[in-house]
């Protein structure tokens, strides 16, 4: 069975024709100067951050778009965002 491609994927051939994309091995780096010690002791992880002991594990979920809108409804009263909510939801609900 075929891959369903992302909006994203869908329009990177077009991209791709008008030279949008570009290559990393294509990229010059060699004029970046180098990183001391100090500045790479202030840098940051970029991605999210990890939470608790345990990082929270991604996944995909399918939910009925008005149980969602409601889940979100319901959020924006309590001033969480919608997937803080579903897990307070599952938390409760499996009492952990």
């Amino acid at each position: 069975m075929a891959r369903k491609n992302s909006g994203s994927s869908r329009r990177a051939p077009q991209a791709a024709k008008k030279g949008r994309i570009t290559k990393d091995a294509d990229i010059d780096f060699s004029d970046l100067p180098e990183l001391s010690d100090e500045q790479l002791k202030s840098s940051r992880r970029l991605g999210r951050p990890r939470l608790g002991d345990r990082a929270k594990r991604l996944i995909s979920i399918r939910l009925d778009p008005e149980l969602l809108l409601s889940l979100q409804e319901q959020a924006e009263k309590k001033g969480v965002g919608y997937q803080n909510l579903i897990h307070q939801i599952l938390q409760k609900a499996t009492g952990t």
